[in-house]
């Protein structure tokens, strides 16, 4: 997999360490998986670590074909219908805002901040959570690790309890920490929808002097 685009991030010690024999169980792998291979770091790739400003920690990649494209809860831009989580975050961001994107590529919040990372980066076509055991939860600790060690305060928003485990260590203050059920349709209902997480982050974002994410319009990033 080529790091030359992942900036500092390719610095992690993960990539010596773990990715060789994740990349050897992915060649052996008999299943098509997804992501495609030159879209696995996208979100790093989107998003390095001085600009981010807000992390959203999704589960593994959409295992539908033609959905996932390296962020996580993103997808395509012509995928109808939305995953069912996605259209739930967009209900709770028109409850909370007003309005959301026109569809589901939400490359535009990673232009401004926003790291959308899966804490597994891959997934066998049609298998949710089929490549769990495959070593990728060090890199999403190791990304943490190193967004902590800088004195800039961040948003998490952190959706049900993988995302929670996994920035258990992370301080809050002085970073805020959003934490509520996941957006699927089996928890939403639990805690999800009424969350207001968007507003609150910007309305946090504006406290620390920082801009505020444009979470709805495309056009406007």
């Amino acid at each position: 997999m080529d790091l030359t685009r992942l900036g500092p991030w390719a610095n992690l010690p993960v990539f010596a360490e773990t990715l060789p024999g994740i990349e050897a169980a992915l060649n052996a792998e008999p299943r098509p998986w997804l992501p495609a291979r030159d879209r696995v770091f996208a979100a790093l790739e989107a998003c390095p670590p001085e600009a981010t400003r807000v992390i959203i920690l999704g589960q593994d990649p959409y295992p539908t074909p033609g959905h996932a494209h390296g962020l996580a809860f993103s997808v395509e831009p012509g995928v109808r219908p939305l995953p069912k989580s996605l259209a739930n975050i967009f209900r709770e961001m028109t409850d909370d805002l007003g309005a959301c994107p026109p569809n589901g590529d939400l490359r535009f919040w990673a232009r401004q901040g926003v790291l959308l990372l899966n804490t597994v980066l891959t997934v066998p076509a049609g298998d949710a959570n089929g490549h769990t055991k495959l070593g990728w939860q060090h890199l999403t600790g190791q990304v943490l690790d190193l967004l902590a060690r800088d004195a800039q305060p961040r948003v998490y928003l952190l959706w049900g309890k993988p995302a929670q485990k996994a920035a258990a260590a992370i301080a809050a203050p002085p970073n805020l920490k959003l934490e509520a059920p996941h957006p699927s349709p089996l928890s939403a209902y639990r805690g999800f929808f009424g969350a207001r997480p968007f507003s609150r982050a910007n309305n946090w974002l504006q406290t620390q002097g920082l801009a505020t994410i444009n979470w709805t319009d495309p056009t406007a990033s």
